[in-house]
C-alpha cells in the first residue's frame, strides 16, 4: 500500500542529513572567520561534492537562515578549491600511471626474444596505489605553490615587496644684485682638466657657478624597488633612481636635460643590500643602503643620500617607554683607480721614476649612541650623539713634479674630491718644479685642488614630539655638528700666493682693494626646525608646516654630503626656510618650499629658492 508520508520522509532524509552537517560545520567556520584572511585554503581529502549541488544546497540553508551569506560564500569557496585540486591530482595520476605501464612494456619487449608478443598487465591494487601516491604528491604542491587557490601568488613571491614613488617639481633659483660673479667651480676643475695659474692668478678664466641670472627648471624624481625575505633572517633589496648624473646627493632629472629634444634619461643603481636581521633589536647590512644613523635633519647627512659599506644597528628597550640605541658602521667614500699613475717612457726608465703611485683609499668610520624616550603612546623625545671619521680626505702637497701639459699627472692628484658641492676650503695640491722656458714664455701651473681642513665632525641630535593634539602633532628638531679636526691656526698660515702647493684658494675675507684677505671660514653648524601638522601626509588634506633656521660654516662638514636645495647646495650658509604639505588623494601630496639663503665667509652671495612639487607613493 502506498504511504505519502513515508515517501516524503524517504526523500527530505538526505537532505535533512546534509543540512545537520553543515549546520554542525559553521561553528568551526565562525570560529576561524577572523583567520581567513591569512590562512590558506584547507584541503579535505574526502570526495568532493558536486559544484552544482553543493551551491544550491548551501543557497538553500542561507535561504532558510541556518547559515549567514558570508558563512556559505566560504564553504562555496573551500568546495571548489577541493574539487580543483582532485581533479589535478585525478589528471596527475592517470597521466603517470600510463607513462609507467608504457615503461614496463618498453622494457618487457626488451627482454624478449624478437617476435615474443606481451599483453601487459597491471593489478588493481598497484594502480590504486599508484593513484594514491601520485594524488599526495600532487596535494603537496598544491599546498607549497598555492595554486590549490587559483589567483594567490606563489610563496616565493609573497616574500617581495615592492615599492616606488614619483615627484614632479618646478624650481625657480632668484639672485640678488650685489653677488660677486666670481664663485669659483672647484669641482668642475677637479673632475675635468686642471686649471692653469701661471698668467691667471685671480681665477679670470676659471669655471665659475650662476650668480647673477635668475633661473627656472622642471624636474622629477622617480625611485623604484623591492625588498626581499630571502630565508633564516636574510633580507636582500634594490633600488634604481633617476638622475642627471651620479650625484650622491640628488636624484632629480631636469626635463629638457641630458641633451634636449626630448632625449631617453638615465637610471642609476641607488640601493643593493643585504641584510641580516636575527631579531627587531639588531641588523648588521653590506652594500649600498639607507643611511644608518639617525639624522632628524639634513644639516649634515642629506636625506636620499645612500651610505656604501658595512653597518651594525643595535636597540634595546630597558624599561617601558625607554630604548637605547647604537649604531656604528665603516664606509669607503673613494677607492684609487687600479692603475692609478702614469705611463712611462724610456726617459722616466732612465731617471728611475715610478710609472704607478700609491694607493690613496679613503674611508668614513661613524660611531652614535642615543635614547628614545616614549611618554606615552603619541608623544616621545629623542637625543643622540654621533662621531665620524673621514681618512685620508685632506689634500696632500705632491712631491716635486714636472708640469708641462694638461695630461701630467702628480702623485697627490688623487687627493683631490671625486664630487663636492661648494662651500669648502680648498688649497691648491701640486709641488711643480720650475723649469726653464723660452724667452717671452710662461710656464704653465696646471693645478688640482683638495681640502685644506681635516674631517672627524661631532653631531648632537634631538627631537621632540608632542602629540597632545593627535593627529596633530608638534615636532622640534635641532642639531649641531662641530669638526674637530679643524685647526684655524693651521689655515691661517697656509700661504695665499700663486700657483705652487698649499695655497689657501678661497674663503678669504673681502677687502677694499680687492686683494686677498686673512681665511675667515669656520668649522660649527646648527639648525632648528618646528613643524605643525600630521606626521606624514598620506590621506586627502591631510596636511603639516614647517619653518626653520640653518647656520653651517664652511668646514663644519664634507659639502659633497649636504643638502643639495637650500643656497643651491653645499656648506657656508646660513638663512631660513618655510614650507608646507598637503594631501591631494591617499598617497598622492603637494609641496611648497621657500629657502633664503647667504654666504657666512668670503664673497658675497645669497639666492632664493622655490619649490613646488606633486608627489606620489605607491
Amino acid at each position: 500500500m502506498f504511504d505519502r508520508k513515508t515517501d516524503t520522509a524517504r526523500r527530505v532524509w538526505p537532505l535533512a542529513v546534509s543540512m545537520c552537517a553543515l549546520t554542525l560545520a559553521v561553528p568551526a567556520l565562525a570560529q576561524d572567520e577572523g583567520k581567513a584572511a591569512s590562512k590558506r585554503p584547507t584541503v579535505s581529502r574526502a570526495k568532493p561534492v558536486a559544484p552544482n549541488s553543493t551551491t544550491s544546497l548551501v543557497n538553500l540553508l542561507i535561504k532558510q537562515g541556518v547559515i549567514t551569506e558570508e558563512q556559505g560564500t566560504a564553504l562555496i569557496k573551500q568546495a571548489e578549491d577541493e574539487s580543483y585540486v582532485q581533479r589535478e591530482a585525478a589528471k596527475g595520476a592517470s597521466a603517470r600511471a600510463e607513462e609507467a605501464a608504457k615503461t614496463a612494456a618498453a622494457a618487457a619487449a626488451a627482454a624478449s626474444p624478437p617476435g615474443t608478443k606481451h599483453v601487459t598487465y597491471v593489478p588493481e591494487i598497484v594502480k590504486r596505489q599508484l593513484r594514491e601516491d601520485i594524488r599526495k604528491e600532487v596535494m603537496a604542491r598544491a599546498h607549497s605553490e598555492n595554486w590549490a587557490s587559483p589567483g594567490k601568488y606563489p610563496e616565493w613571491a609573497q616574500r617581495i615587496r615592492f615599492y616606488g614613488d614619483l615627484r614632479a617639481r618646478y624650481e625657480g633659483q632668484f639672485f640678488p644684485t650685489g653677488n660677486d660673479p666670481r664663485q669659483i667651480n672647484y669641482n668642475a676643475i677637479n673632475t675635468g682638466n686642471p686649471y692653469d695659474l701661471s698668467d691667471n692668478t685671480n681665477f679670470y678664466w676659471a669655471p665659475t657657478y650662476n650668480t647673477s641670472e635668475n633661473r627656472q627648471r622642471a624636474r622629477f624624481r622617480v625611485r623604484v624597488g623591492a625588498d626581499v625575505d630571502i630565508a633564516d633572517n636574510f633580507v636582500g633589496g634594490f633600488r634604481f633612481a633617476s638622475g642627471d648624473s651620479g650625484s650622491p646627493v640628488t636624484l632629480n632629472q631636469t626635463m629638457g636635460g641630458s641633451g634636449g629634444n626630448f632625449s631617453k634619461y638615465a637610471l642609476w643603481i641607488d640601493r643593493a643590500y643585504l641584510r641580516y636581521q636575527p631579531s627587531e633589536d639588531f641588523s648588521f647590512s653590506v652594500g649600498r643602503f639607507d643611511n644608518p644613523f639617525w639624522s632628524p635633519t639634513d644639516l649634515v647627512w642629506y636625506r636620499d643620500l645612500g651610505f656604501d659599506g658595512f653597518a651594525a644597528q643595535l636597540k634595546h628597550e630597558v624599561s617601558p617607554g625607554i630604548t637605547p640605541f647604537l649604531v656604528a658602521g665603516a664606509f669607503p667614500t673613494y677607492n684609487t683607480d687600479l692603475n692609478f699613475g702614469y705611463n712611462i717612457d724610456a726617459n722616466d726608465l732612465k731617471n728611475g721614476l715610478p710609472g704607478k703611485f700609491p694607493s690613496n683609499d679613503k674611508w668614513m668610520y661613524g660611531a652614535q649612541a642615543g635614547v628614545g624616550v616614549k611618554f606615552d603612546p603619541q608623544s616621545s623625545f629623542r637625543v643622540a650623539v654621533a662621531y665620524y671619521d673621514f681618512t685620508d680626505t685632506q689634500g696632500r702637497v705632491s712631491s716635486p713634479c714636472s708640469v708641462l701639459a694638461t695630461a701630467d699627472i702628480c702623485n697627490t692628484d688623487i687627493t683631490r674630491p671625486s664630487f663636492a658641492q661648494k662651500g669648502n676650503t680648498y688649497k691648491t695640491l701640486r709641488n711643480i718644479i720650475p723649469e726653464v722656458m723660452p724667452v717671452g714664455t710662461f710656464q704653465p701651473a696646471y693645478q688640482y685642488f683638495g681640502l685644506a681642513s681635516q674631517f672627524r665632525p661631532v653631531v648632537v641630535s634631538g627631537q621632540l614630539d608632542l602629540g597632545d593634539f593627535h593627529p596633530v602633532h608638534v615636532v622640534i628638531d635641532a642639531e649641531y655638528v662641530n669638526n674637530t679636526a679643524f685647526d684655524r691656526n693651521a689655515m691661517l698660515a697656509l700661504p695665499t700666493a700663486c700657483c705652487n702647493g698649499g695655497a689657501l684658494s678661497n674663503n678669504t675675507a673681502p677687502t677694499s682693494d680687492g686683494s686677498t684677505g686673512p681665511f675667515n671660514g669656520g668649522n660649527q653648524g646648527w639648525m632648528t626646525r618646528v613643524t605643525v601638522g600630521h606626521k606624514q601626509v598620506r590621506k586627502l588634506w591631510d596636511w603639516n608646516v614647517h619653518a626653520g633656521y640653518k647656520y653651517l660654516e664652511s668646514d663644519a662638514m664634507i659639502d659633497a654630503f649636504v643638502d643639495p636645495d637650500f643656497g643651491l647646495g653645499g656648506t657656508n650658509l646660513k638663512g631660513y626656510f618655510i614650507g608646507g604639505n598637503v594631501g591631494l588623494s591617499d598617497n598622492v601630496w603637494a609641496t611648497l618650499r621657500y629657502m633664503s639663503a647667504n654666504n657666512i665667509a668670503g664673497n658675497p652671495y645669497a639666492v632664493d629658492v622655490v619649490h613646488l612639487d606633486l608627489n606620489a607613493k605607491f
